[in-house]
């Protein structure tokens, strides 16, 4: 394991927390923060969907139907609708890295 140390100055904002700020913090705030949190990562998967069949060259019936998904459901990830889980996220995961292989695999 690598060890890394640093020294924080005593002047930097750099991991310094603001109390006040915590303080002045309600759950409205925390609760739109989680909701953005959560709509910038469906958006995250939905271009990563996107991407790994783009690489494939495929059109999105193409891709449904290769690696055995509904075509509503594929436009539903690529528009950030739905999110691919489980099996699914490891699918695109390999897609992405060996793409050859999964293909290979799958037909």
């Amino acid at each position: 394991m690598k060890i890394v140390r640093m020294t924080i100055e005593p002047d930097s904002e750099v991991g310094r927390v603001d109390p006040a700020r915590i303080d002045t913090t309600t759950d409205a705030d925390i609760a739109q923060q989680i909701a953005q949190d959560e709509t910038n990562a469906m958006l995250d998967s939905a271009r990563f969907a996107r991407r790994v069949r783009n690489r494939l060259g495929l059109s999105q019936a193409e891709f449904s139907k290769r690696i055995d998904v509904s075509l509503e459901t594929i436009r539903n990830w690529e528009q950030g609708k739905r999110s691919p889980t489980g099996a699914a996220k490891a699918l695109l995961k390999v897609l992405d890295r060996a793409p050859e292989a999964a293909l290979a695999a799958l037909d």
